[in-house]
C-alpha cells in the first residue's frame, strides 16, 4: 500500500549464540521517498540491522516489515523491488560495463534500459570497457546501476564511497540525489557525517546494538548538544566551562577577567561523538 512506511522496524533484536548481542531492542519508521543515514562506530549494529532488513541475517526478535512485507519470508517478486549496494561485490571483470548491464536487466520483469544507466551514472565513455580496467569509483558506479536496475522502490547502499577521493564522492551524491528525486527509498550507512548531511533527510545514530537518536541532521542530539559552550581561565588560574545560548551576554556579565577565552559552537562531528561515547 502507498500509505503505509517504506520500512518498519519494531524492538529488533539479534543475538549471537556467543552471546553477543549486535542488536537491541531497536525500532524505527521510514517513510516512502525519505532517505535516512545510519551513522554509528565500528561494530556498532548497523551492518546487522541493514542484513536483517535486506533478508541476509536472521533475527532473535521483533517485527520487520520492508514495503510491507517480512524480508525473512518474501516471495522473488518482493526482490524486485528491492535494490542493494553492498560495500563489496563480487566482480565479474572481463565483461565490459555495457554486457555487465544487459546481462543484469533480464533479471528483471521491468528493468531500466542500458543506455539510461550509462548516462545515469555518467560511464557512457566507459560503455566497451572490462570492468576490470575501471577505476574505484567508475566500478562504484557500476555498483548503483545494477542497484537501480530494476526500478527498485527501496535502495540499501552500504558504505558507498568508502575510498573515493573527494571528486568522485561529489559526483557520486548528485547521482544519489537524482535517485532520489524518483520517489526512491534510500538506507544509507556512511562513516562520513558531511555524506549524510548532504544526501539525508533524517539520521539514526546507532551505537553499542541500540538506537541513539533519530532526527533531521541538524536537529540531532537536540538542543542542548548544540548550545555553545564557554571556556576561560580566572586570575587563580582556574578554568570554567559553561554551555548558553548567549555567549555575548556572559561575558559581559562576568564581572573579572576571563583569560584564555574560547567559544564553542558544537558542530555535528561534535554532537554525534557526544552521542557514541566511548563507542566511537
Amino acid at each position: 500500500m502507498p500509505d503505509t512506511p517504506a520500512i518498519e522496524v519494531q524492538h529488533l533484536t539479534k543475538r549471537y549464540a556467543s552471546g553477543h548481542t549486535a542488536v537491541s531492542d531497536l525500532s524505527l519508521t521510514i517513510a516512502r521517498g525519505e532517505t535516512v543515514a545510519l551513522l554509528g562506530p565500528n561494530g556498532a549494529g548497523k551492518s546487522t540491522t541493514v542484513e536483517v532488513l535486506e533478508g541476509f541475517r536472521s533475527r532473535t526478535s521483533g517485527d520487520v516489515r520492508v514495503l510491507g512485507t517480512d524480508p525473512a519470508r518474501a516471495p522473488r517478486a518482493h526482490k524486485a523491488r528491492v535494490g542493494i549496494v553492498l560495500q563489496t561485490s563480487a566482480e565479474a571483470p572481463n565483461v565490459t560495463v555495457a554486457e555487465q548491464l544487459n546481462h543484469f536487466g533480464t533479471f528483471y520483469p521491468r528493468s531500466r534500459g542500458t543506455e539510461e544507466l550509462l548516462a545515469a551514472t555518467g560511464l557512457e565513455a566507459q560503455r566497451n570497457t572490462r570492468i576490470s580496467r575501471l577505476s574505484g569509483g567508475q566500478r562504484r558506479r557500476v555498483d548503483v546501476a545494477l542497484g537501480v536496475i530494476g526500478y527498485p522502490e527501496v535502495l540499501f547502499l552500504d558504505e558507498p564511497t568508502t575510498g573515493f577521493d573527494p571528486e568522485a564522492r561529489r559526483q557520486f551524491w548528485d547521482l544519489v540525489n537524482g535517485i532520489k528525486r524518483e520517489g526512491t527509498t534510500i538506507l544509507l550507512t556512511t562513516h562520513y557525517l558531511d555524506e549524510a548531511a548532504h544526501l539525508a533527510d533524517r539520521a539514526a545514530v546507532i551505537a553499542n546494538g541500540e538506537l541513539r537518536a533519530l532526527a533531521p541532521i541538524d536537529e540531532l542530539g537536540g538542543r542542548e548538544a548544540r548550545t555553545p559552550r564557554v571556556r576561560w581561565r580566572d586570575d587563580d588560574g582556574l578554568r570554567h566551562e559553561e554551555r548558553t545560548t548567549d555567549p555575548h551576554g556572559l561575558v559581559r556579565s562576568t564581572a573579572t577577567p576571563m583569560h584564555d577565552l574560547e567559544v564553542i559552537r558544537p558542530s555535528l562531528e561534535d554532537v554525534y561523538l557526544e552521542m557514541v561515547g566511548a563507542d566511537a
